[in-house]
């Protein structure tokens, strides 16, 4: 395999065909001009062919000279491009953050946070990639995004990722207050295999933990409803088709106003605990430290639990 062109060499040979002379060349390049007709001597026996012809004190180019200027211009203007993009990279408010988020990050949290990092990172280039929690680990993997605001992963994938923990929240019954449960205060155990429950899409880490914990509690899930999105889930809850398994703080406004009454799984907490992932051993940008802070604070806003408080 041929070593790959010396960027100097390639210089040398550009300036000497835009200016036609050794002489004028070596003084663009602040080269001596037995430096110039080294390194073209070095990169026509590189190539095995000559590039330019000597005619007394002018230099022309050969058919072969031609052809290769046309390359030698694009890679030095690449060059010139990588090295103008890592500079604008060391630059305040530039770069790029490539976030993947689960839909109810993106509906709930990520408005915030992305119009605060606005502020400070004006000409940052933002991407975000929706998706559940087994999309977020492949885009990880595969290097289609930087960081992923989801829930904390399985032991598998803790060996792979590094996780910034955000906050914990509670799964709970969601219900219209005309519901009995609501009457009740709680939702009795031996009532809920017969409710109709409408949980969050079957292949999401959510509705896992879910089915987990009522298997834990050995109470079969013989009556559900499967839904891809919170919003409707809640739709649902509100006329009285069932009870939804949510966390309070994505039903915040329907708490509130009394359009639905939150109750606990049982006697045991299903906790969630969310947070940034990314690969394990990156160091972390300015620009996404600075996202995971602005996630923390927007978090400690919606009233949600950090772990770091707990402990």
């Amino acid at each position: 395999m041929k070593p790959t062109l010396d960027s100097r060499q390639l210089h040398a040979f550009s300036a000497l065909a835009r200016r036609g002379s050794f002489t004028l060349a070596a003084k663009d390049l602040f080269l001596t001009q037995s430096a110039v007709s080294h390194a073209m001597k070095a990169l026509e026996d590189d190539l095995g062919t000559r590039l330019v012809d000597r005619v007394g004190r002018r230099v022309l180019l050969t058919q072969a000279g031609e052809q290769f200027l046309r390359h030698t211009e694009k890679i030095l203007r690449e060059m010139e491009a990588a090295r103008a993009g890592l500079d604008n990279l060391s630059k305040w408010g530039h770069g790029r953050l490539r976030v993947g988020a689960s839909t109810t990050a993106c509906q709930h949290i990520l408005p915030t946070v992305l119009r605060e990092f606005r502020q400070s990172y004006p000409k940052c280039v933002i991407r975000i990639e929706p998706g559940d929690h087994g999309a977020q680990v492949e885009l990880l993997r595969g290097g289609h995004v930087d960081l992923a605001f989801a829930l904390e992963s399985s032991t598998q994938a803790q060996q792979e990722f590094s996780f910034v923990s955000l906050f914990h929240d509670e799964l709970r019954f969601l219900v219209s207050p005309l519901h009995p449960w609501a009457k009740l205060g709680c939702a009795p155990r031996e009532a809920i295999e017969a409710e109709t429950l409408i949980l969050y899409n079957k292949s999401s880490q959510t509705f896992r933990m879910v089915n987990d914990y009522f298997r834990e509690e050995k109470i079969p899930l013989s009556n559900v409803i499967e839904l891809g999105s919170m919003e409707a889930i809640k739709e649902l809850v509100k006329i009285g088709l069932g009870a939804g398994v949510l966390a309070p703080w994505i039903a915040r406004e329907e708490l509130e106003s009394g359009a639905l009454v939150s109750l606990p799984l049982g006697p045991r907490k299903l906790k969630r605990h969310w947070g940034i992932a990314h690969l394990k051993g990156r160091r972390l940008a300015l620009a996404e430290e600075t996202f995971v802070g602005l996630c923390e604070s927007v978090a400690e806003t919606l009233g949600l639990t950090s772990p770091r408080a707990v402990a």
